[in-house]
């Protein structure tokens, strides 16, 4: 058998990094910091204990990586909102719409959420969090929904004020942790976009 390049090495060592931060992330999002275990994410990323100390020394560090990534990955995402064709309106809906139908994509939300109001978190991710906070992405947001204003795709008032309850509705949906029924559903991306809808909107 042929040995492995360096750059071939380097590869792989970079996709088994990166195979251990998605198992992290689905982890963190789903137990916290405090109910995640270094076994239950090897498990996750169908590796051995001993593999993942390789690459992390503790779950700490997993953790503060994690934060760091997801932060950046988070504003990025909020960036694409506007490649989205169609309306102010439309571009919010879908980018909603996405979040709320597919679980994986809940993950980065439901690991900041975790990160801001768990006890014992690491200074580091902290620090970090306080770059991107709720306000950043207000000011992410804020010319979509100006422009929405204008046009009367979404309600008149602060701007400011309708994306930070918007968001704080997303939020609350995203981290929601009750039973569903045939009796109670979630609201959907329809169902929620009506919180901003404006009277161009409401008339179609």
């Amino acid at each position: 058998m042929t040995p492995l390049t360096e750059k071939q090495l380097i590869k792989r060592r970079e996709t088994r990094r990166q195979q251990i931060l998605e198992a992290a992330l689905k982890v963190f999002a789903q137990r916290g910091l405090h109910g995640a275990k270094m076994s239950m994410i090897a498990k996750e990323a169908d590796l051995s204990a001993g593999q993942l100390y390789r690459f992390f020394e503790s779950k700490e560090e997993l953790f503060v990586t994690l934060i760091r990534q997801v932060a950046e990955e988070t504003v990025q995402e909020m960036e694409r909102i506007y490649e989205i064709p169609g309306s102010p309106f439309d571009k919010l809906r879908i980018f909603t719409a996405s979040i709320l139908e597919d679980e994986s994509t809940q993950y980065p939300f439901k690991l900041i959420q975790h990160a801001n109001t768990a006890e014992d978190v690491p200074a580091e991710a902290i620090q970090l969090l306080e770059h991107f906070s709720v306000k950043h992405y207000i000011e992410q947001l804020l010319p979509l929904f100006e422009e929405g204003q204008q046009i009367g795709d979404f309600a008149q008032g602060n701007a400011r004020q309708l994306i930070s309850a918007f968001l704080t509705i997303l939020s609350a949906l995203i981290t929601l942790n009750m039973p569903i029924d045939d009796d109670h559903q979630l609201p959907d991306a329809d169902i929620l976009m009506r919180i901003v809808a404006g009277p161009r909107v409401q008339a179609r």
